[in-house]
């Protein structure tokens, strides 16, 4: 067995040296092989096609009552009833509380019989002047009984006057011992329950009546947002609805949008200086109650339908150093290119842009960071967005997507 091994060793170790041989061979033909191009870095792009998009500016505010009344007592006195429920819807001229009327009643016909007293003085005093003018001419009595007569019936006369402005007066302070809506409009707390002292005049309310029906919506804008606003409504771009006003929608804190639509009115004359913004006033009908004063909304003033519009999805624009709006586009021979673009606003989760770039356009939305201008890339188109951001993107005839007035 020994000698069949030593036959074989010599054998095997030459097999060995030959395989050996060949991998080192084999390594250095691949050692010496070209190194080929790198791979092409993988983008994805957006192909930018022009389509209608309705604009819109969203103008943030905040609700305010139509009108408020603050109903104070003109008299004083004790309150007997109180003639409404806290949180009532009450009319104009409605009665809400009654205050004591005894003592006024008393003053009324004391007044009135004041009245009485002077008229049957003035038919006296009218009865001697009829007597005593005869008599003058036929020189019986003298001309100073006459004067004296006259001026009598004039007095008269004048304690007749005083005495109708005083039973005036009385029945006025009578009339103010109920104390009447002046407004219509819903009531809030009252301060007074029966049998309360109230005193004329008095700084603290009775009851505050607010109408809520229509209702205001404050807005404050820059006044370069105010005066383009301006500008579309004159030129027709904005719905009319009446002299210097322009419908507008409303959204609520939600996110619901209110079903009845309002008027933006221009009315506002001066700019705050300090922060140069402007005031709006819009106002909005309110049937059912459901605006209440002080609550945060959202205004959509449609500015019209912006023709073969090109929208870019916001993660394909880029700021440089300076602030430029950028976007990185594929180009000829698969070549990355950098524009400079003017982004005018957002429309949902796109930009509107205006310039730097065109229909036909790749822009690359993914795969930024790993590129540069120059740089030749392997393309893959983005699938189309979900229904839902496709209608909120581009709704020509639907209802327009919330967006910033930049």
């Amino acid at each position: 067995m020994t000698r069949t091994l030593r036959h074989l060793c010599p054998g095997l170790v030459a097999v060995l040296l030959a395989c050996t041989a060949l991998a080192a061979c084999k390594d250095n033909k691949q050692a010496a092989a070209p190194a080929g191009p790198p791979p092409k870095a993988q983008v994805t792009v957006v192909t930018l096609k022009g389509q209608n998009v309705s604009i819109t500016t969203e103008l943030p505010g905040r609700t305010a009552a139509f009108r408020v009344a603050e109903v104070r007592p003109q008299v004083n006195g004790v309150v007997l009833k109180r003639m409404f429920n806290e949180g009532q819807e009450v009319r104009a001229d409605q009665p809400l509380y009654q205050i004591d009327p005894a003592p006024y009643q008393a003053s009324l016909a004391s007044a009135q019989a004041a009245v009485a007293k002077a008229e049957a003085t003035v038919t006296s005093a009218q009865a001697t002047v009829n007597r005593y003018r005869p008599l003058a001419r036929a020189n019986a009595i003298s001309g100073q009984d006459l004067d004296n007569a006259v001026a009598t019936l004039r007095q008269a006369e004048a304690d007749v006057a005083s005495g109708r402005a005083s039973v005036n007066t009385a029945a006025i302070n009578l009339a103010y011992t109920r104390l009447s809506s002046p407004i219509s409009g819903r009531t809030g707390r009252s301060s007074v329950t029966e049998g309360a002292l109230v005193t004329a005049n008095q700084t603290t309310s009775l009851v505050t009546v607010t109408q809520l029906d229509p209702i205001y919506v404050d807005v404050t804008q820059p006044s370069g947002t105010f005066l383009r606003l301006k500008k579309e409504l004159s030129a027709g771009k904005l719905t009319a609805a009446g002299d210097n006003q322009a419908m507008v929608k409303l959204v609520l804190e939600d996110g619901t949008v209110y079903e009845q639509p309002g008027r933006l009115q221009f009315s506002e004359v001066t700019v705050d200086q300090g922060t140069g913004s402007i005031t709006l006033r819009a106002i909005f009908p309110n049937p059912q109650g459901l605006l209440l004063p002080g609550m945060f909304v959202r205004e959509l003033v449609e500015e019209g339908v912006r023709e073969n519009a090109l929208l870019v999805p916001q993660k394909g624009i880029t700021r440089n150093q300076k602030g430029e709006a950028t976007a990185l586009v594929v180009g000829k021979d698969d070549k990355v290119e950098l524009r400079t673009v003017t982004a005018d606003r957002a429309v949902g989760e796109n930009w509107l842009v205006t310039g730097g770039l065109a229909a036909g356009d790749r822009v690359i939305v993914e795969g930024l960071q790993k590129i540069r201008p120059g740089a030749q890339v392997a393309v893959v188109e983005a699938p189309p967005p979900p229904a839902s951001q496709a209608a909120d993107a581009a709704p020509a005839s639907g209802t327009p997507a919330p967006i910033a007035a930049k």
